[in-house]
Parts: C-alpha cells; structure tokens; sequence
C-alpha cells in the first residue's frame, strides 16, 4: 500500500509534560480520582512510587528524563471517554461529545491490553500527536504507527493527555485515538474513528461552543489533513 501524504513535519515542538506528581493534583483538582473510586491520596501515592521508580526523584522530571515523557491515566472502565470529555477546557468552554456519537463509551481498546495493576491507574509512555501522519487514513496510519514500535492511543488517553497537556491540542493540529474501536454485534468494527479536535461552532455544535474541545469521530478510510495519530511508546502499572 502507498501511503498517503503527509503534512509539513516542520512543526513546533509541544511542551514537556508536567511530573507526575503535578499530574496528579491536576486529577484529584478535576475530581477524577471520586469518578474512579480511589482517594485522593492513592493518586498521589501511584505517581509518587512511579516516579520514583522512573528515577525521578529530583532532575530531569517535565525535560525528558525521569517522569518527564510518562502520562498518568486512569482505566477506562473506571472512567469512560464521556466522564472526562467535560473535563476538558480551552478559553473557559468545556470539552463536549458530538450529538451523533451517544455510544462514545462503547469504543474499547482493540489489539490493546492495558496494564493491570493494583488500583486503576496506569501510565503512558512518551504520548505522540503523530503530526507527521497528518492527511493519512487511520487505515493507513495503524500499520505505520506498528512498524515505529508505537501504539495508537486510546481516546480516554487522549482526553488525559489533554488534561495535562492543553498544547496538544490545537487548531489545525489535533489528532485521532485509534487504539479505540467500536465493535458491532456481527464482529464487524464500526467505520467511525473517534478524534478530538477543537469546534468551529458550526452545525449541531452549536455558536456558543466555537472553540471548545470537541470528542468526535471521523471514517476509517478518511485523510484529514488536520488530524494526525496519538501514539504512544508502551503502558505500565
């Protein structure tokens, strides 16, 4: 199969991701650990044993070394893809979920097997937003992101990337999480890809949602020329 085009790679690099430890006062700000059943401190504590044995107890945390390229998540049958989507935030206007996509929670992780480990954390390793695959179809871009070594993202990552890392998503630069399909009764995968990208307040979004962060989903042979591929290096408990 020829690939597909791709957009200018010339792109500007994202920010580091904050430490874990900062991660995780963001989730028990956002209320995340209530919506996962845990308490504040066992957030806290995860991304303090993490961290710690990442070897980053001091230099190198948010700059690469260390904790620095480590995402922290929460399982997403603890906390669905449309729990966190409100969560989201860009200029005051929260995330929301597109009106025909009411099944959002029903995309589960496909060829994925998440770590488990003893509470519903986990964490993602060196999160990517694939820019570089821009204007491929996620048909295209599975078994290239497979041939890197890299994982597509779950959507329910994608929102925690989100959380943490607002930069990630941005006008002309957002991305799809193909590491999250829907699959039909038939065994059949449903066309639908689920993406986040930022509202243009149009349609059914409504003008009064024009720049929010949107949860939506685009068609499996589709090139988007706006859409790269989140990705991930691996997951560990």
């Amino acid at each position: 199969m020829q690939a597909s085009p791709t957009a200018d790679t010339a792109t500007p690099a994202l920010p580091p991701l904050p430490p874990l430890a900062v991660q995780a006062e963001r989730l028990v700000e956002l209320g995340v650990h209530r919506l996962a059943g845990v308490s504040a401190d066992e957030v806290r504590g995860f991304a303090a044993r993490a961290a710690g044995a990442a070897g980053a107890d001091g230099a190198g945390e948010g700059e690469g070394g260390g904790d620095g390229g480590a995402l922290l998540a929460v399982h997403p049958d603890r906390v669905p893809a449309s729990a966190l989507v409100p969560l989201l935030d860009r200029g005051g206007k929260p995330g929301f979920v597109v009106t025909d996509m009411a099944d959002i929670d029903d995309f589960a992780p496909c060829g994925i097997e998440l770590p488990e480990g003893p509470g519903p954390l986990y964490l993602v390793g060196a999160p990517d937003r694939g820019d570089d695959l821009a204007n491929w179809s996620p048909q295209e871009a599975l078994p290239e992101l497979a041939g890197r070594g890299r994982s597509p993202m779950l959507l329910s990552e994608g929102v925690h990337w989100v959380l943490q890392q607002p930069a990630a998503l941005e006008r002309n630069r957002c991305f799809m999480t193909i590491g999250s399909r829907l699959r039909k009764a038939n065994g059949t995968f449903d066309a639908r890809t689920p993406a986040l990208w930022i509202s243009n307040g149009t349609g059914r979004d409504g003008r009064e949602r024009r720049g929010a962060p949107k949860a939506g989903w685009c068609w499996w042979n589709n090139r988007h020329t706006w859409l790269g591929f989140a990705s991930t290096t691996g997951r560990t408990a």
